[in-house]
């Protein structure tokens, strides 16, 4: 379907007769198509589907949208925050020729079909993939903080279900784009008042209108099902002098008699004499289900190919750090940071950098871009979860999205958001400061000692783990400029800086920062010690210890253990016997990756794993890390037992 000039892009002040007339048709057919394809996948959420349906043609057809325009940076974007509703989304897209109806409702939640359950972005037309309920605002958040920082004139669209307006992301979202005035962001609520478990007031209450209005969003109502009055609503809220959400009043299971208001087809597809019966309703016959099975048969679809994209981006000359200065990797970090950020201030050509804080800009060091990049720092308070998607969002529209934390909150409290970004193929920075036990008196609370575990599950996260200010600097940098979703981790305390058996910087000069890299610190012949960030410093001083007994151990340092080289593992150990040491939980860290890469490669040698067994105390980093065996004293002990 070609929509009429008068509506794209909201030109004409309301929607003729003509064009409802049109889009009411389109929308009928995409109602036919999701029940299809709901009842060819036997599975899905057709009902959800029907209630959205008026929404989505309509907004489709309103948006800076199209086909043409699927990977545009200036297009609009359209976030689809109860996922569920796929096939209904699906079926709106083929409608303005994003691709085949047909293709779509055949193969929808086939195994190897990019019309997967929920949206993604396999989907030409869709801009994030969500389907946790409860996301897509943060998102949109996202994607209109970057449209904003790169000066266009994208507008950010949301839709919604309203059950999943009760959830604390959600809230967090509202504030958020309150605070910082998107008026280039506009939510719509499908608000048809049920969902799987029975009655909004019955599984949850809560009053929808007001709690939009408390945080500062404009609030517009209207019908769902009325396309002048969906047009004109939208188009107020486009213009609206501050963040617009319009309650749109529906019908679950629009268009289907027996699904209409009927809890049950939330989640559950037609069949048999029903689906007949449905497709009677819809102008359309079992011919179009039958063809429809045929063709899941044949040969599977493409999906749109979604590329991580490498950044225009000045990373500037690093700083060297001498051996007299005494500095934390953090305020490394920092600098870096801010040197990048006003190098490529306003500049022609380069990427902007968006940097998120949640409260804590002077511990985590972001204090420095803030007062040199203003109008990109997002003061978002205490509120993670919107933050860790926001960021993931921004990082696919055209930003360097940044976001530094404190580790147990940008690592273990996001989990979900931080895989959501990993399914999504951003490209978000997410910066850990205050990792492991080196956090010390804060206690087993905010002693993060499992965050490379927890990326480890996911399958496109890198992790860097700095031994000192002069690898953080460079990996910073490194990282700024590198496609993709990476993790900088580091700690609290403050570090010598590694020197080479000259006295001069190792990490300093022309050191570049390589992702895989294992570095040869010092060497010897008895044993090998692999090291993980600030442990490195004291696996240096645990060789001295030993070599006044007479021992010489072989010194190494990885700061990428998920992406650690392992032909080059293997040649720097030559057989020694290896212990390696980190303040990470010592089961899924570095330690466990260089097991895993002997063991897979078939090769024999004697390990020893030290890192954190329990949760830590309370007290001094140095009191904790040599309670736990993680100073210089319990490495050298451990290389001891090793040779035993």
């Amino acid at each position: 379907m070609r929509v009429t000039e008068e509506m794209r892009n909201f030109k004409a002040e309301s929607i003729g007769e003509e064009c409802a007339a049109r889009l009411r048709e389109a929308a009928r057919e995409a109602r036919m198509w999701a029940v299809v394809a709901t009842s060819a996948a036997n599975s899905g959420h057709p009902a959800g589907a029907l209630s959205s349906m008026d929404i989505y043609i309509t907004l489709l057809g309103a948006a800076n949208v199209s086909p043409e325009l699927a990977d545009s940076p200036e297009r609009d974007r359209i976030v689809v925050s109860h996922g569920h509703t796929s096939a209904g989304f699906y079926a709106a897209l083929a409608a303005y020729g994003f691709f085949p109806a047909h293709e779509m409702a055949a193969n929808f939640r086939r195994a190897g079909s990019p019309y997967q359950g929920h949206v993604e972005r396999d989907v030409p037309g869709v801009d994030w993939g969500t389907g946790n309920l409860g996301q897509g605002l943060a998102a949109g958040v996202g994607f209109a903080l970057a449209a904003r920082a790169r000066g266009s004139k994208a507008h950010s669209w949301v839709v919604m279900g309203d059950g999943e307006q009760v959830k604390g992301q959600v809230a967090e979202a509202r504030r958020i784009a309150a605070k910082e005035k998107l008026t280039n962001l506009t939510a719509l609520v499908d608000w048809n008042d049920i969902q799987i478990s029975g009655r909004l007031e019955d599984v949850m209450p809560a009053d929808i209108p007001a709690l939009w209005a408390a945080d500062g969003w404009r609030v517009l109502e209207c019908d769902g099902h009325d396309y002048n009055a969906l047009y004109t609503a939208m188009k107020s809220a486009a213009a609206s002098e501050k963040p617009a959400v319009i309650l749109c009043k529906t019908v679950m299971g629009k268009g289907v008699s027996f699904m209409e208001n009927i809890p049950d087809y939330h989640g559950k597809a037609a069949s048999g004499e029903k689906l007949e019966e449905a497709l009677k309703e819809l102008g359309g016959d079992m011919s179009l289900f039958n063809a429809a099975l045929a063709e899941r048969k044949g040969p599977l679809p493409a999906g749109r190919s979604v590329k991580l994209e490498r950044a225009a981006l000045d990373t500037g000359a690093p700083r060297t750090y001498t051996k007299d200065d005494k500095k934390d990797n953090r305020g490394a970090f920092g600098k870096a940071l801010a040197d990048v950020g006003e190098l490529n201030r306003k500049k022609e050509g380069a990427a902007p950098l968006l940097v998120f804080d949640c409260d804590l800009a002077g511990s985590v060091k972001v204090d420095g871009f803030a007062k040199l990049c203003p109008e990109n720092f997002i003061e978002a308070g205490i509120q993670e979860h919107c933050v860790a998607t926001a960021a993931g969002a921004a990082s696919v529209a055209g930003v360097v999205s940044v976001w530094a934390d404190f580790a147990v909150f940008g690592s273990d409290e996001v989990y979900n958001q931080q895989r959501l970004n990993d399914i999504n193929r951003a490209g978000t920075k997410t910066v850990l400061t205050h990792s492991g036990l080196d956090v010390g008196e804060d206690g087993m609370t905010h002693q993060c000692i499992d965050y490379v575990g927890l990326f480890r599950n996911c399958f496109g996260w890198r992790v860097i783990v700095p031994a000192d200010p002069n690898q953080t600097d460079r990996a910073t940098r490194w990282m700024l400029a590198e496609p993709g979703n990476i993790c900088l981790a580091m700690g609290r305390g403050t570090l010598p800086v590694i020197v080479d058996e000259k006295g001069e910087p190792f990490y300093g000069g022309d050191y570049k920062f390589r992702d895989g890299e294992i570095d040869l610190l010092r060497d010897g012949r008895d044993a090998v010690i692999l090291s993980m960030g600030h442990m490195a410093g004291r696996a240096i001083e645990a060789r001295e210890t030993l070599a006044a007994e007479g021992i010489s151990v072989r010194v190494l340092h990885c700061a990428t253990p998920l992406s650690m080289d392992s032909e080059r593992l293997f040649e720097l150990t030559g057989g020694l016997p290896l212990l390696t040491c980190e303040d990470h939980h010592a089961d899924s860290g570095l330690g466990a990756a260089a097991a895993l890469a002997f063991a897979r490669a078939g090769k024999a040698v004697k390990i020893k794993n030290i890192g954190v067994t329990r949760y830590g105390l309370s007290g001094s980093n140095k009191d904790v890390l040599a309670d736990m065996g993680l100073d210089a004293a319990g490495i050298a002990a451990g290389v001891r037992e090793l040779l035993k």
